[in-house]
């Protein structure tokens, strides 16, 4: 009787890992990309310049990996590599020019930024032709700061509410909603500071202050967390909402005590990133908070600044004065900063899935459960 061959072993196939021949035919590509646009640049075609040269590189490099992936796997596979190849250069470019732009501003700025009175100290007492000793961007950094938490105050009940409108109520307006939503998304940001600027200034007689920049960009924030907190909320597994109504809670109750406790990550993360978009705008406080150089604690008397109003001031000098400029890429050197706070703040608060429970909280309940 015939014994029956035993079963080959299951391979673990690594889907992400690169194997041998892969690394070689992407490094091979390169090469003779390399290779091919030399020759074109230099001694055929009458072509010349760095940015072309490599965006010529590029177009053959995948030219040549396209024909060795079809030359050694079947269609899919090879498709599947170089749409990977592209995606992967596209996004390591984008990241490089990011982290290009940043270490740039923060190089340029760490001159007048080593000064402790550039952190301390407003423009009040300084001019252009006094060194970087003298004078800051306090004034500045208050604006920014006061300005963006009054925005926050002001767009972020609303545009959570309408979220929760498009998301749990809906009905024959929500489209028209929607649609208002997506086109004040795109709505630029100097129509909201001009909106703000006849409304409340020319209109209303409101005098330059903080709070009408603040009011132009919760204009701006609010359609950026309208649609990312529906986002969120639509994330949120419907059997919570079943299981909420099947024991008698009203929609209120559910909205209240299931849907945003469950999301609240992602409406934190929509709240920072609004704030990571406004604290960076010009052109709307510029119409509305008009501009200074002294300290203004009070948002809601007298013209206050902000530092990419500060920025663009300093960078935007037509003499050229060398310590204007430093200036201009301190402001933006603490620009940069805030905004990485930001964008990090985000990343921490919004790193675990709707409804997880981050490690406070679990302490939390443990201890709770020790008690008991």
């Amino acid at each position: 009787m015939a014994v029956a061959a035993a079963p080959a072993p299951d391979v673990r196939v690594h889907i992400a890992a690169v194997s041998g021949d892969g690394a070689a035919t992407i490094l091979g590509a390169a090469l003779a990309a390399l290779a091919l646009t030399w020759v074109l640049f230099e001694r055929v075609l009458p072509f010349s310049g760095v940015l072309g040269f490599w965006v010529a590189w590029y177009l053959v490099f995948l030219a040549f990996y396209g024909v060795m992936a079809a030359l050694q796997w079947d269609r899919q596979e090879a498709v599947n590599r170089v749409t990977a190849i592209g995606f992967g250069t596209g996004g390591a470019v984008a990241l490089a020019i990011v982290v290009a732009i940043v270490i740039y501003t923060l190089t340029e700025g760490a001159a007048a930024v080593s000064h402790l009175s550039f952190l301390t100290q407003s423009m009040a007492n300084s001019g252009p032709s006094l060194p970087l000793g003298v004078g800051g961007c306090l004034h500045a950094i208050v604006g920014t700061l006061e300005q963006i938490g009054l925005a926050t105050f002001f767009s972020m009940p609303l545009g959570v509410a309408a979220a929760l409108f498009l998301a749990e109520v809906g009905g024959p307006l929500a489209r028209p909603v929607r649609t208002i939503v997506e086109a004040m998304t795109a709505l630029p940001d100097l129509i909201a500071g001009l909106f703000i600027y006849v409304l409340f200034i020319l209109t209303l007689h409101f005098v330059h202050s903080g709070i009408m920049a603040a009011l132009a960009l919760s204009v701006t924030m609010m359609p950026i967390i309208t649609r990312a907190s529906e986002v969120v909320i639509r994330l949120v597994p419907g059997t919570l909402r079943e299981a909420s109504l099947a024991l008698g809670a009203s929609q209120w109750r559910t909205v209240w005590n299931v849907i945003l406790p469950t999301a609240r990550s992602g409406l934190a993360t929509a709240v920072v990133l609004a704030m990571a978009r406004g604290i960076g705008e010009t052109a709307a406080v510029l119409f509305t908070a008009g501009f200074t150089k002294t300290m203004n604690w009070n948002p809601f008397s007298g013209p206050q600044i902000n530092l990419p109003l500060f920025i663009w001031n300093y960078a935007h000098n037509e003499a050229q004065i060398h310590a204007d400029l430093q200036r201009g890429f301190g402001g933006a050197f603490v620009l940069v900063v805030l905004v990485l706070g930001l964008f990090t703040a985000a990343r921490v608060i919004g790193g675990s899935a709707p409804g997880e429970m981050n490690r406070r909280q679990r302490r939390k309940i443990a201890r709770a459960a020790v008690r008991t």
